[in-house]
């Protein structure tokens, strides 16, 4: 029975983590084993990271809009009360923009929300 090797296909695998490990310090970058682990721990990490930047950038998003807001009277969570209760269905990232880009129509959508906006709670 002839015998079966399997270098070209190592080296290949190999290679592939080895390329994928450039630019990290040490024995990382050119080990197999080490960069292997390193390799699968940044993929760990990658993943997890394109889950985080959605919910951050959500976040600034708010954050930009709750400014905008502020400066017309009003707060954030009135704001999108109103909008939602006018119908108007525009994303936390359209918002943002438009705060920062066309103050004259977030104006507007802020007097819309204000019509809309139930009245706001006192505390007795």
């Amino acid at each position: 029975m002839s015998r079966v090797t399997r270098g070209v296909t190592k080296h290949a695998r190999h290679k592939k983590i080895i390329d994928a490990a450039k630019g990290y310090r040490g024995r990382r970058k050119n080990t197999f084993r080490i960069a292997n682990q390193a390799v699968e721990k940044a993929g760990q990490y990658a993943y997890i990271g394109r889950k985080l930047k959605k919910r951050q950038f959500r976040a600034l998003w708010i954050q930009r809009i709750n400014a905008a807001v502020r400066q017309h009277d009003m707060t954030y969570g009135r704001f999108i009360d109103g909008l939602n209760k006018a119908g108007i269905d525009v994303n936390r990232k359209v918002l943002a923009d438009l705060a920062i880009t066309e103050p004259a129509a977030f104006k507007s959508l802020v007097e819309t929300a204000k019509k809309h906006a139930s009245a706001p709670h006192t505390v007795k």
